[in-house]
């Protein structure tokens, strides 16, 4: 039985198999960073705390593209859809800085749209080698990592975000919480 806390976000199991604690914690992440982006207007999204320039929208943003990254270009080794397709030389930060032109809901439901696909390309690879399935693109060292340290790295991805996105929402409407 899952039990949700207030937020709505699932607990992750706490004696379950590897898989399914490391995809729960993942899960946990993820819904994290919903609670923190829900409910808000575009002056929601745009705000930033202090000098930093980042922003929940940024942050909605930027793990759609690692959700992407990760899951479709480096484990499975399919190509970037179009969306990604820019002048990265020009702008390396473009994910982060073209969120303040998209709207609320495009933000939501790109990052929305990434983890729908992330999940499955996750049961794909699941069922194709289990968590010691090696990614399809290494690094330029020739070093592969498995789906058990992409999925622990985008844990890692979520969590450190997660406490942006915690001061972001506590600047723009004093919400607190985790």
């Amino acid at each position: 039985m899952t039990s949700t806390d207030d937020q709505g976000r699932a607990e992750p199991p706490v004696a379950a198999g590897e898989v399914e604690t490391l995809l729960g914690f993942l899960d946990y992440q993820r819904a994290t960073l919903e609670w923190k982006t829900r409910g808000l207007d575009a002056d929601g999204f745009r705000a930033t705390v202090g000098a930093s320039t980042m922003t929940l929208g940024g942050l909605l943003k930027h793990l759609a593209l690692v959700e992407e990254s990760w899951f479709s270009r480096r484990l499975h080794g399919h190509a970037f859809h179009p969306r990604w397709d820019v002048d990265w030389d020009a702008d390396p930060d473009w994910e982060w800085n073209s969120a303040t032109a998209d709207s609320p809901e495009q933000l939501r439901a790109l990052w929305e749209e990434a983890v729908a696909c992330s999940r499955e390309l996750v049961a794909e690879a699941l069922a194709d080698g289990g968590l010691d399935r090696l990614a399809a693109v290494g690094w330029p060292d020739g070093t592969t990592m498995s789906l058990r340290w992409i999925v622990v790295h985008l844990i890692e991805e979520y969590a450190r975000h997660n406490g942006h996105a915690d001061l972001i929402r506590e600047v723009v409407d004093g919400e607190v919480g985790e």
